[in-house]
Formats: structure tokens, C-alpha cells, sequence
């Protein structure tokens, strides 16, 4: 099941174990139980002698184990193998990578509304979903520290009749005591935030009070954090506001043409990400939407503060500010998008793909996301349509290559969709319109990823400073918007060519640009 060299690593962290385990099976005569089965085995033989294991569990879900609080129902490889040995160190008395504060918020949770006397997680994954594990190991460590939490972790391909019972058709899903939690990405703070509903207020009362910062950068992703580093280096007060840290980072997977990185992930870039702005002393806060900006020609204060609003209530100032809000996925807009999604439409191929399997599914967008999304897919699903709005694919040419070498794709080019069927809650059909002949076509399938491009985070902004009719904020040559003190850097802004590389350059020259506004003013 593990390779030698996985072993060895595996046998290093295992040394950290500190205080006796117990793993209970849950097995039958699947060959997921044996893989199973050898996977524990070989866990217990690398440190027998604080890791017991019995075979003697009856718990309802087979081919699962139970470690303490928490429960493992399929086999937690792939991204979620990072899950399993952390599961292991923190239960073995390994202390978790968690402020002190978090783990008092965590230890403090006491399940008022729930008379069984426990919140009851169920976390459902897929072992390609990159998004999944921050979810899985939130809700593990959660379990670890309070004894009136239990979690267990679901890989859906395992258990595809619950999947299809419960209608789970995105990951990662996360059921408390039986009805909906919540869906998608979510740290650990995030859901104690859900659990405490004082937690804002607090949380508010405490950016209150802070003092303003002389650099306040809006927004955590590669453009924030390089002007996050780029400013701290000048040994001045800066701060970043932003609702996670990495930003559209986190829902990438392969980042290959960052230069000097040969290949990463895109969590683990944003983790680098946060771990390098930490390292100057930058103040991190996340979790936070804004809703204001405030100019400093506006807020009738002296000392030229900037002030930056936040939906919790807190307001924060600073001297300078910086916005680096990126975008998100762009919506199709079509009737039945916004009805079924996570219903059958979804925006991430790498998470949700593998809750498709053997089905029929379309890709909205012809670009190389789309197009990358397609590929990925048919190497999972029955069968993949391309809908493409232009008279050509805009992808690559390598790519398109690739995709036109694959059976099991269809691709309809010069095509509008126009709607989204479902049927019993789910998709169930695709309509698009020929633009050539206006004929309009459905397709049967269960499944609609839409990869039409980006749209910027900038809603907020409207009549504060210039937006293009993009929505993208106007800059020049060195990061200025029309706004004295107000800066802007990477996907949010007019600048071309939306990458990694170049917002990271732009967050960079913003900085800059911020510090030589100070030392000027």
C-alpha cells in the first residue's frame, strides 16, 4: 500500500507520538477493506509500541476505522493521506500548529441546542479534492480537543449510495448531526465562527481597537502577500484584511509556470504564501469582508487615515492602502445555475469531478481552463460536452490537441447555453442555442462546469474610485489609482493577463509605490 520511501517518512513523524492509540476496524470482504487493512497494519508495525489495532469494530460503515473521536470511512490517501498522520499525531499527544487561542475557542464549544449531548460531524471528500483536506483536518483537530465533538470523514467514492442519497454532488460537504453544515473550503476558524455566534462581535471589537497601520493591503492572495513582504521589508506597520489567506490560490491544483517552482499545488503555495508574510510580522486577519473604503480626502480626520470598513462592524486605518481583491469564477447567468448548484453545477473539476463517475457531464467555456477542466474529467466521467459561445476554441493548441485525441468528448463550438434543466432537485440536461442555425438542442447529463473566466472582487468599490467597465480597478504604470494613498495590484485591476506571477510582480510594485507615497507625505 505505501511505497518504501512513503514508510520511511511516515515511520519519522510517527516518532512524535508521545502517548498510547487505539485504532478500531470496521471491516468486510471489500477490497477497499484489505487495502484497508494493510494500511493499518503497516501503521501499527512503525510504532507498536504506542499504536494498538483490533478488528473487532461493528460500526455500520465498512471499511472504516475509528481513532478516538474520529472516524475514517474509506481509505484517507491522495490529499487526505496528510489528514490520516496528522489525525494520528495530535490523538498520539503531538501539540497541533494552532494558536493558543484557537484552541481554547475549540475546547470551550458546548453543544447547547443539541439534546444527544455531542455535535456529530460528517465530512464527505474525494481524495482529488484539494479543498477538502483543510475542511477534513478542521473538523479532526476539533474532535481531538473536545470530547463533545465527533467527526467522521467520508470518502464519497466509497460510499457512493450515501453520495447518491443524500445528494451530495460537490465536495467537500460537512453534515452536523444529520442536516447541512456548510460546503466548500472552510478553516478552523471559520467553523468555530459558525458554532459561536459572538464570535464576530468579538472579533470585531478587537480590529477596533487596533492601531493604524502606516500599509493596510485588502485582500491575501499572491498580490497581497508580495505587498505585504515588499512593505514590511521597510521596517514599517502593515497589516492585510482579507477573507482567506491565498485567495484564488486555494482552488487551484497544478501551478507549473510560476518561475523557479517547477511544479506545487495551489494550497501549498498560498500555505508558502502566508508562512513567508508571516516571517516579517506582518498582522494577518482573515475571515473578514470588507464593505467601505473610505478615502482619507473623505473621512474629515487629520493625520491622512484611509479607513477600510468591514461587514463585522470594525473599521480599520491606515496611511496607505493597497487593494488586491482578485476575482472569482464568473457566473453564466442562465436560468437553473444558481437553482442547482452544488445540485449538479459546479465550478471546481478537481473536487466535484470524481462525484461524476461513470456520468455525463458538460464543460461551459472553451478557454485553457475549460478546456484543462474537460480533459481532466474524461478520464473520470461516461462522457464529456464542451459549450463553447465563440466560432473556435480559445485554448491552446496543445491542449485542444489533446482533447480532440480523447473518445469520449463531444465539443459544440459558435454555441450559447441557454439553460440549465433539472429534475428532482438535480440537473438533469443542458440547453444551448447554434448561433449559426439558432436551433436550440438539449443534452441529457447530471453534471455542468462552468469555466467561462473571472470577474474582480470590486463591488464594493462602485463610486469610490475608477473602475473600468470591466469592474477591474484602473491603475497606471506604478500601481496609482485616481485615489490619493490608494494603491491596487493583481487580478482586480486593469492590468493584463491574469497569473499568478504577474499579480505577485504587481503587489510588489504597489508596495513600492506606497512607501515612496509615505516618505513623501
Amino acid at each position: 500500500m505505501l511505497d518504501q520511501t512513503l514508510q520511511t517518512q511516515l515511520a519519522a513523524y510517527l516518532e512524535r507520538v508521545v502517548q498510547p492509540l487505539e485504532i478500531v476496524a470496521s471491516l468486510d470482504d471489500s477490497a477497499t477493506s484489505a487495502e484497508m487493512r494493510e494500511l493499518l497494519e503497516t501503521i501499527q508495525r512503525l510504532r507498536a509500541d504506542k499504536i494498538t489495532l483490533r478488528f473487532d469494530g461493528d460500526d455500520a460503515r465498512k471499511s472504516s476505522f475509528q481513532l478516538g473521536r474520529v472516524r475514517f470511512a474509506g481509505l484517507p490517501l491522495g490529499h487526505e493521506f496528510t489528514s490520516l498522520v496528522l489525525a494520528l499525531l495530535w490523538s498520539g499527544g503531538h501539540p497541533p500548529k494552532v494558536s493558543a487561542e484557537t484552541i481554547e475557542q475549540i475546547k470551550n464549544i458546548k453543544p447547547i441546542e443539541h439534546p444527544e449531548g455531542a455535535l456529530n460531524f460528517e465530512v464527505y471528500m474525494s481524495l482529488s479534492c484539494h479543498n477538502c483536506p483543510d475542511v477534513v483536518q478542521a473538523l479532526t483537530l476539533m474532535a481531538v480537543l473536545n470530547p463533545q465533538i465527533k467527526t467522521t470523514v467520508i470518502e464519497g467514492g466509497a460510499f457512493q449510495d450515501e453520495v447518491t442519497q443524500r445528494e451530495i454532488m460537490a465536495v467537500p460537504m460537512v453534515f452536523l448531526n444529520g442536516k447541512v453544515f456548510g460546503s466548500g473550503r472552510m478553516v478552523v476558524e471559520e467553523i468555530i465562527a459558525k458554532l459561536d455566534t459572538n464570535a464576530g462581535a468579538k472579533e470585531a471589537e478587537k480590529l477596533n481597537a487596533k492601531a493604524p497601520y502606516d500599509v493596510l493591503i485588502v485582500g491575501g492572495g499572491p498580490a497581497g502577500a508580495a505587498a505585504a513582504v515588499y512593505a514590511a521589508r521597510k521596517g514599517i506597520r502593515v497589516g492585510v484584511v482579507a477573507e482567506r489567506f491565498g485567495g484564488q490560490v486555494n482552488d487551484t491544483l497544478a501551478i507549473e509556470n510560476y518561475i523557479s517552482v517547477l511544479e506545487t499545488e495551489g494550497p501549498k503555495f498560498a500555505a508558502a504564501l502566508e508562512a513567508h508574510t508571516r516571517a516579517y510580522g506582518v498582522d494577518i486577519m482573515t475571515l473578514q469582508s470588507v464593505k467601505q473604503l473610505v478615502p482619507a480626502t473623505q473621512s474629515g480626520e487629520s493625520g491622512h487615515l484611509t479607513k477600510i470598513e468591514l461587514a463585522s462592524g470594525a473599521t480599520l486605518q491606515a496611511k496607505a492602502v493597497i487593494l488586491s481583491t482578485g476575482a472569482r469564477w464568473r457566473n453564466v447567468n442562465v436560468p437553473g445555475e444558481a437553482e442547482y448548484k452544488n445540485k449538479g453545477v459546479a465550478y471546481c473539476p478537481h473536487c466535484d469531478g470524481p462525484l461524476f463517475k461513470g456520468k455525463d457531464v458538460a464543460v461551459i467555456g472553451g478557454g485553457n481552463s475549460g478546456i484543462e477542466a474537460a480533459i481532466d474529467l474524461a478520464g473520470v466521467v461516461r462522457h464529456v460536452t464542451v459549450i463553447e459561445f465563440m466560432p473556435e476554441l480559445k485554448a491552446d493548441a496543445v491542449l485542444v490537441k489533446k482533447l480532440n485525441s480523447l473518445p469520449n468528448v463531444t465539443v459544440h463550438t459558435h454555441a450559447q447555453t441557454m439553460e440549465i434543466v433539472g429534475n428532482a432537485g438535480v440537473v438533469s440536461a443542458l440547453r444551448y442555442k447554434n448561433r449559426s442555425t439558432e436551433q436550440t438542442h438539449e443534452v441529457p447529463l447530471q453534471g455542468v462546469f462552468v469555466q467561462i473566466g473571472l470577474v474582480p472582487n470590486t463591488e464594493w468599490l462602485k463610486g469610490t474610485l475608477e473602475l473600468s467597465r470591466f469592474g477591474e480597478i484602473v491603475v497606471d504604470a506604478k500601481g496609482h489609482t485616481n485615489v490619493a494613498g490608494v494603491f491596487a495590484a493583481g487580478d482586480c485591476t486593469t492590468v493584463p493577463y491574469k497569473q499568478i506571477i504577474i499579480a505577485a510582480g504587481e503587489g510588489a510594485k504597489a508596495a513600492l509605490s506606497a512607501f515612496d507615497y509615505l516618505i513623501r507625505n
